[in-house]
């Protein structure tokens, strides 16, 4: 597969972090964590930056802004914004923001990697649709409408009652169609999904998800949405994370078993690649499972966290980490038999195509 990626195909992560995670992990185990610079570009150095380039990626979509808890949304979001503004324009630099199809093009015979800058929850927008479009001239390219919880638009997947899309749900929908933003349906609970499905004039994504019919976790999705989302055009990226497994640590094996089963129900040009994780391993993997068993405790008192998260399981597959991870995947996907072509759109053509469809081709300026 070494003549796919970057020379061929493009490589498109639909979920991801540029972070180096030992940076956070050692700071942690010196005890200094106050020390360590917020999440975002102070934690891309120059070891991520390296790692980004040699997995042959295209792009990457990463998360920007509030995603949970207390504190002012609107204005944590803003100020986040400014800060992957500042980073991503630095001229010279090995980083492309992406607001159209053409610029992964560019970044790509430019060579650099292309971020594309996406929310994990509206909470921010307040009852305000008008801010859709501020965000957007941002370059904020993908919205997620719900986290785990109930927001003002709709319903997590860990809501004890799912009453769907509400009234300013269909309101902020509508002017993502209108700004060209790309809807995304991870973490939202089903019915929320299957309403704002329907309620979208665009082919919708769900960025990181698993199937729930390998594994019964609430974050995965019912065969039957893997079907409403693709029916509408939609992609369907799939996760390396715990939830490909009811029990026990995954590995690349499941995730290849998720894959076979999501181009089964929702077919070849439906289905890619969100992996929720980082490209840059983990180094010390025992001193990641000691503060990984603190912070799913601390999620769990926070209402933030499924009731089977298990600090004994990575939340990485320990065979698939690492910047060589999309080759490998590609691989281990040819060994079950898939052609070049079909893994082709997994790994980032069927992105291409949706993001295509959905924000236009033209390169714009989010500055201005």
């Amino acid at each position: 597969m070494s003549g796919l990626g970057r020379r061929g195909s493009p490589r498109i992560n639909l979920q991801g972090s540029l972070a180096n995670p030992n940076l956070a992990l050692e700071a942690a185990r010196r005890g200094d964590v106050s020390q360590l610079p917020p999440e975002g570009p102070a934690r891309v150095d120059a070891r991520a930056q390296a790692d980004a380039w040699a997995s042959g990626l295209s792009a990457v979509c990463i998360t920007v802004g509030h995603v949970a808890g207390p504190g002012d949304a609107w204005q944590k979001t803003c100020d986040d914004l400014t800060r992957w503004r500042q980073f991503l324009d630095r001229p010279g630099g090995p980083w492309r923001q992406v607001m159209g199809v053409s610029d992964l093009v560019a970044c790509r015979a430019a060579g650099q990697v292309g971020m594309v800058l996406g929310f994990q929850n509206t909470e921010m927008l307040g009852a305000e649709p008008a801010r859709v479009a501020r965000c957007a001239a941002q370059g904020v390219r993908v919205m997620q409408l719900t986290y785990n919880g109930v927001n003002a638009v709709g319903c997590g997947c860990l809501a004890a009652v799912d009453s769907g899309l509400t009234s300013l749900g269909q309101a902020m929908v509508e002017a993502m169609n209108a700004q060209g933003v790309l809807i995304d349906l991870s973490h939202a609970g089903d019915r929320t999904l299957a309403d704002a499905v329907r309620a979208s004039q665009s082919p919708v994504i769900v960025s990181h998800t698993g199937c729930r019919a390998l594994a019964a976790h609430r974050r995965n999705l019912a065969d039957e949405d893997l079907r409403r989302v693709a029916d509408a055009g939609g992609v369907v990226g799939l996760y390396a994370m715990p939830f490909l497994r009811s029990a026990g640590q995954p590995l690349l094996e499941d995730l290849v078993r998720h894959i076979d089963h999501a181009l089964q129900v929702a077919g070849a040009e439906h289905v890619g690649v969100g992996t929720d994780g980082t490209l840059t391993a983990v180094d010390d993997v025992d001193n990641y499972r000691h503060f990984l068993g603190e912070a799913v405790r601390a999620r769990q008192a926070a209402g933030l966290a499924t009731a089977d998260e298990d600090p004994e399981v990575c939340l990485f597959l320990p065979d698939l980490s690492g910047p060589s991870q999309f080759e490998r995947l590609a691989d281990a996907l040819l060994r079950q038999g898939h052609p070049a072509t079909v893994i082709d759109r997994v790994l980032g053509g069927n992105a291409l195509r949706l993001f295509g469809q959905v924000w236009g081709p033209s390169v714009q300026d989010p500055g201005g």
